[in-house]
């Protein structure tokens, strides 16, 4: 075991909600900016984390807790896993199992509002499924490794060599991470905070416990896109960075599409950016 990397991967245990939540607070101040708007403080997520466990709200049943704390657990070790070097093929599915406790624990309230969120939240995992496999094949493909330092230190224009990969991925994210135009399940956006369809039926800690799984999945995906750049010290910060601002454009520029276009898009992208962008490999082969 590499104890660097473990060391890492502790500190994404401690550090992961701090920078998922300051990612969350610069979303935030920049879609004001876009809107025109002042926006909140930067530092308004940590206050709403806050505010939420302070709250005493009765779950609707006895399954909500333990099926929602199992979406953060997993969600959790999705990246200590990753940043520990395990095999991004095999971790990736945690991430699929995270979501799916979400999921169960939408429907298990009954609510009509809950079932829609979890049944569009199930068409969404559908959509982006395949872009992310493709992705972490290619990744291999080109590197012969799935481990996500073996992948940062190999060197490999990454970006350069599979941009219809980079494309796809980036695309996966603005479903992954709910937003514009493929929010169908659920919504940040403030008009729409009353019927958020998969968390309706949830608040205080419960919903606090969901926020902190999205802080520590934001840190581990745009980790992801970090690998597509890591060549170069320069191109590891502006790469994220770049498509951070961009998905943030992105959802404040477009309006919410319906599930089938939702799911069309996703697999359109998959087969358009992600396995166009590896047949030429197939072909030549690698040296």
């Amino acid at each position: 075991m590499n104890y660097s990397h473990l060391w890492i991967a502790l500190a994404y245990l401690v550090l992961g909600p701090l920078l998922g939540g300051l990612l969350s607070g610069i979303d935030r101040k920049v879609t004001a900016r876009m809107q025109g708007r002042m926006g909140p403080p930067l530092l308004q997520p940590f206050y709403d984390l806050r505010k939420l466990f302070s709250r005493r709200i009765d779950p609707v049943n006895a399954l909500q807790y333990p099926l929602v704390a199992s979406h953060l657990a997993f969600a959790v070790l999705t990246g200590f896993f990753i940043f520990l070097g395990g095999d991004l093929l095999l971790i990736i599915f945690m991430l699929t199992l995270s979501g799916v406790f979400l999921v169960l624990a939408a429907y298990s309230t009954g609510s009509p509002y809950g079932k829609i969120g979890a049944d569009r939240e199930l068409i969404v995992m559908m959509a982006y499924e395949p872009m992310v496999i493709l992705t972490l094949v290619g990744l291999f493909r080109v590197t012969k490794s799935y481990d996500f330092w073996g992948i940062a230190g190999s060197g490999v224009p990454l970006a350069l060599l599979l941009p219809g990969l980079l494309v796809g991925f980036a695309f996966t994210l603005i479903m992954k991470l709910r937003k514009s135009p493929f929010d169908l399940s659920t919504s940040h956006h403030a008009h729409q905070e009353l019927v958020k369809g998969l968390t309706a039926d949830m608040g205080g800690p419960m919903l606090g416990l969901v926020e902190l799984a999205h802080w520590y999945e934001s840190v581990y995906l745009y980790g992801l896109v970090f690998l597509f750049f890591s060549f170069n010290p320069l191109a590891a910060f502006l790469g994220p960075t770049v498509v951070y601002f961009l998905i943030i454009l992105i959802d404040n520029s477009t309006a919410r599409v319906k599930w089938e276009a939702a799911l069309t898009a996703g697999w359109a992208i998959a087969l358009v950016a992600g396995v166009g962008n590896l047949i030429p490999f197939y072909l030549r082969g690698l040296p």
